[in-house]
């Protein structure tokens, strides 16, 4: 199908150039995410977090070990088959509905200041970067 472009005259244009652009979602990892949801709601109830309330420590774990797991070269659950990353994806979009909704118990450690650290161990990795070129001294 060839684009043809749009008409700037349009008032639909013009109104839906300030809306969120919720099109922008790829829809093959969305239809995973369903399916995590799916899962969730089959073990525990549909958005059984939002009456239940939310410990982040809890879903932040959970998200770990799927991304773990999915690194490891596991792709999907084999028991559920549902794929590692689209579970991790749903517990991170329960934590941010928990906080959007008020109901998140923040359990995370104190502020560490980690940007300012990750900014200092970019130099080192810079600095080892450069030792390991041809010719460089050690």
């Amino acid at each position: 199908m060839e684009r043809k472009d749009t008409n700037p005259e349009n008032p639909k244009e013009a109104a839906g150039r300030g809306r969120i652009p919720l099109h922008l979602i790829p829809d093959g990892p969305l239809a995973w995410v369903a399916m995590a949801f799916h899962e969730g709601a089959s073990k525990y109830d549909p958005y059984n977090w939002r009456t239940a309330g939310v410990r982040a420590g809890t879903y932040v774990a959970a998200a770990r070990r799927h991304i773990a797991k999915w690194w490891n070269r596991e792709d999907a659950d084999p028991v559920t088959r549902v794929h590692h990353l689209a579970n991790a994806v749903a517990g991170l979009l329960i934590l941010m509905d928990a906080e959007i909704q008020g109901n998140l118990t923040d359990d995370r450690p104190p502020h560490q200041g980690l940007t300012e650290l990750m900014g200092r161990l970019a130099e080192v990795q810079k600095h080892l970067s450069d030792m390991a070129q041809p010719g460089a001294r050690t």
